[in-house]
């Protein structure tokens, strides 16, 4: 069993699971009972997803220093204990079921899903 890190919207794979979406927002101008139909996801869990502030850093950073900076914080804020348990959970969870993780970023090297896959991977979770 494992979790997979997956673009929001994207065509799902053959045994991927529930779409979890790490978001801090639903998409826009789609209708809730649509969210699962239009592969975005099945459960919304915004406890994964980068604070507004520290989304703002990352869509504003140019050089490698200042996505190093939103990289930090971003992981500051999964250190919090609610945002730990639930890595913690998502991973014993992950050897038993297949589901996935998501967000909405286009390019996957300036999203926090990279870096939600090394925090899964240190908490033991089965990582695709």
């Amino acid at each position: 069993m494992t979790v997979r890190i997956v673009h929001l919207g994207s065509p799902r794979v053959p045994e991927e699971g529930i779409r979890i979406g790490t978001v801090r927002h639903p998409p826009r101008g789609v209708p809730k009972s649509q969210f699962s139909a239009q592969n975005w996801y099945d459960v919304w869990y915004p406890i994964l997803s980068p604070s507004i502030e520290t989304i703002k850093l990352g869509q504003h950073a140019v050089t490698q220093a200042e996505w190093a900076v939103f990289i930090r914080k971003y992981k500051t804020e999964m250190a919090a204990p609610d945002a730990r348990h639930a890595l913690e959970l998502l991973a014993v969870l992950s050897h038993t079921t297949n589901f996935s993780v998501g967000c909405y970023c286009e390019r996957e090297d300036r999203c926090h899903r990279p870096v939600l896959r090394q925090l899964l991977i240190e908490a033991g979770a089965d990582v695709l």
